[in-house]
């Protein structure tokens, strides 16, 4: 299977300009299904039935796989079967048979304004590493932006005379503004402590790690948790928490949903709807808690 995967990554990379996360969800998938066909003793593409499929499917719920992760897993061998099928390298698409399980929606985990205001003022000190978490923490929430468009930001990314950051998600590119703590957290770690962690050596890359190399998603992710464990949040937080809070923040300060939808680079609008959802939530929660005739 090896050189239909490689055929099809190299499909969605040059043609369909997927991003970088999608074409390595898309392989790990793939893979897998890899490892489990040939371990049936099947070596050819060609080979692989609708029960050999079926009973991949199986075997994931049996080993109390998520049903998103089932669902993405399908999707992925959905589309890697249209494309061989389309390239008349099978005679049959025979990933028809397979039917994604039924997913229960769970709405984000979002946080209070506090609370995120709490979170951001944690990395209050002078040293390069705190200088630098600090601008990471106040530019993902002043942009929503992705962890993964985060850590892969450039310095030539960023305009602070406009106070507008260059985000890129394979092929496309958005233009994002950001505010005023955003600008003074990222002017201080350009001006101060970017060069300090760089030491001796090269890189464009905009947050770095304290051996001079690109700042890694799991990286952001430890430190969110420890600063959230110091702002006294009691909720798991992640970096993704951070987005949907600024989603949802936006749609209760009176934003758009267009406009959100835009900066935080969502190709369907229903995806940003959700936000809308959780907005008017909080809204009657507040009410709830305040009206003396709820």
């Amino acid at each position: 299977m090896d050189k239909e995967i490689d055929a099809f990554i190299s499909y969605l990379h040059s043609v369909k300009k997927t991003s970088e996360n999608t074409l390595t969800s898309y392989k790990r998938d793939l893979m897998k299904l890899k490892k489990y066909i040939e371990e049936k003793g099947i070596t050819e593409t060609g080979n692989i039935s609708q029960e050999d499929l079926k009973s991949f499917i199986e075997m994931l719920t049996d080993n109390g796989f998520k049903a998103a992760t089932i669902s993405r897993n399908i999707a992925s061998i959905k589309a890697f079967y249209h494309f061989l099928y389309a390239e008349k390298m099978i005679p049959e698409d025979y990933s028809a048979v397979l039917h994604a399980p039924k997913i229960q929606k769970k709405l984000p985990d979002i946080m209070t304004v506090e609370e995120t205001v709490s979170l951001l003022e944690q990395p209050s000190g002078t040293t390069p590493k705190e200088m630098r978490d600090k601008a990471m923490l106040e530019l993902i929430y002043a942009t929503g932006i992705r962890v993964s468009e985060l850590v892969a930001l450039k310095v030539s990314d960023t305009n602070l005379q406009m106070d507008f950051i260059i985000c890129r998600d394979g092929g496309r590119e958005r233009m994002i503004p950001f505010g005023t703590q955003a600008r003074n957290a990222l002017m201080h770690y350009l001006k101060i402590a970017r060069e300090v962690l760089l030491q001796t050596g090269e890189s464009d890359i905009l947050f770095l790690n304290c051996s001079g190399k690109p700042m890694s998603r799991q990286g952001f992710w430890k430190l969110v948790k420890i600063y959230g464990k110091k702002a006294g949040i009691l909720t798991e937080i992640t970096p993704h928490t951070l987005r949907h809070s600024f989603a949802v923040h936006m749609i209760q300060n009176g934003a758009d949903i267009r406009s959100v939808q835009e900066m935080m680079g969502h190709s369907d609008i229903s995806t940003t709807q959700i936000y809308s959802v959780l907005s008017q939530n909080n809204l009657r929660d507040v009410y709830t808690k305040a009206h003396p005739r709820s």
